[in-house]
């Protein structure tokens, strides 16, 4: 473990979005949701990241041209969903220099996952949840604890939710995720809005024409996202992949009529990867309860930069 002393400082103040437990608790919603409130609140955010399984290590800034095996599933779809500058690398110190000297107007980074990254020291953090909480309350291997539940929060710590209700004693605030709607790969990767009723009349009617309707899901959780495709009456057939699975080969069966992946799972497919199959993005957005935002407010306030007078 790398002490204080030897960590390093971003050249702006640094968020940190991590979670305590192994897999899943629902990091880049949150990131997506959190760089969404700086940018109401006033700040220029940026957001960096290790890139989770990509190739190579050194540092990357990332843009839609390049591939997730390039740069990592999560930063791209990051970067897709917000337009905001977003660099990668295992020295995450790196990636927030680099990002910084290339984007001069960041005032504020938001890093997606590294709170046990101790080479880049964070300001703030924020400690996301699911529905497991801390599980059996011990470290691994015995249980799914990265570090320590925290008795009581840090000054300049707070706490998310991805849950209707708070899963473990720490004070926070709940969220909600939801299906926003979906659509064809290409029309996700040209930047189309939704239909009106969220693409899913079109949705239902190419899976009437070309039955079974099949989920695939590479998440760490994937339950959660075919549930929450069944409560839109559809009737699916589930695919669960591993986390950050490549899609390559692709790993459902090639007389697939109609599939349905998440944004982490579309990035890792280009338009016209899919062949004969019908593919349909479904986009999963997470809503923080109305009273984070001034949490969040709060939180990052002592390091806004003093406005320059006229």
């Amino acid at each position: 473990r790398i002490g204080l002393r030897h960590s390093q400082r971003a050249p702006v103040p640094l968020l940190v979005v991590g979670n305590l437990v192994v897999g899943g608790a629902g990091k880049t919603p949150a990131v997506l949701a959190v760089v969404g409130l700086l940018r109401q609140q006033g700040w220029t955010p940026g957001v960096v990241s290790r890139g989770h399984g990509r190739s190579g290590a050194a540092v990357q800034l990332v843009n839609r041209s390049q591939s997730a095996a390039t740069v990592g599933d999560e930063p791209l779809l990051i970067h897709l969903r917000t337009g905001v500058p977003v660099a990668v690398a295992t020295d995450r110190a790196a990636a927030a220099r680099a990002l910084c000297a290339a984007h001069p107007a960041v005032n504020i980074l938001v890093a997606d996952d590294g709170l046990q990254h101790h080479r880049l020291r964070h300001d703030m953090a924020l400690l996301v949840f699911d529905a497991r909480g801390a599980g059996n309350g011990l470290l691994l291997p015995a249980g799914p604890l990265r570090e320590r539940l925290p008795r009581r929060l840090g000054p300049q710590q707070r706490v998310l939710y991805n849950a209707a209700t708070p899963s473990t004693a720490l004070p926070g605030h709940t969220g909600t995720r939801r299906l926003a709607g979906v659509q064809p790969l290409a029309d996700w990767w040209a930047g189309r809005p939704l239909a009106a009723d969220g693409g899913w009349a079109a949705l239902r009617s190419a899976a009437s024409a070309a039955p079974p309707l099949l989920a695939a899901a590479g998440l760490a959780q994937p339950e959660g996202f075919f549930t929450m495709l069944e409560a839109q009456g559809l009737v699916i057939r589930r695919l669960p992949l591993a986390d950050h699975h490549p899609l390559c080969p692709q790993p459902w069966p090639a007389d697939t009529g109609v599939l349905v992946l998440t944004e982490k799972d579309a990035v890792k497919l280009p338009a016209d990867a899919a062949g004969t199959v019908q593919v349909w993005v479904a986009r999963l957005d997470f809503q923080p309860e109305p009273a984070f935002a001034e949490t969040l407010r709060q939180l990052c306030a002592p390091f806004m930069p003093l406005k320059t007078p006229p």
